[in-house]
């Protein structure tokens, strides 16, 4: 059974920093591409960042080099390092697997997700 489990979540001020994390479980790890998205009330869900098991990565272009995705395939967890946090980075943050060859932030290929971990930027 496919487990993925967000944490990291929390409030901070703008300008502060987050890091969240995945812990993935049930599946063979290095295998699939994983992303983080996120989604604001009433908005649809768009995808942050991208890693396939290569290391290889996207990003939104809006992120201007705030966020850094990363993993670690040993202990089979995906990071979303945020620094320098706006207002508008305030959604419920989501990790998620797919298994399609091209690793997209489309969240229609990806198959399984966290419950998410929602994160509050305040001025």
């Amino acid at each position: 059974q496919v487990q993925l489990v967000e944490s990291g979540g929390g409030s901070v001020q703008a300008g502060g920093s987050l890091r969240l994390s995945c812990v993935a479980s049930g599946y063979t790890y290095s295998t699939a591409c994983m992303g983080w998205f996120r989604q604001a009330p009433g908005k649809e869900r768009e995808g942050v960042a991208s890693i396939d098991r290569t290391g290889r990565i996207t990003y939104a272009d809006s992120l201007k080099g705030r966020f850094t995705i990363s993993q670690d395939n040993t202990k089979t967890t995906l990071y979303l390092q945020m620094n320098n946090l706006k207002p508008e980075d305030t959604a419920m943050y989501y990790c998620g697997r797919n298994y399609v060859r091209v690793c997209t932030r489309s969240s229609a290929d990806f198959d399984y997700w966290g419950q998410g971990t929602q994160v509050t930027v305040s001025s």
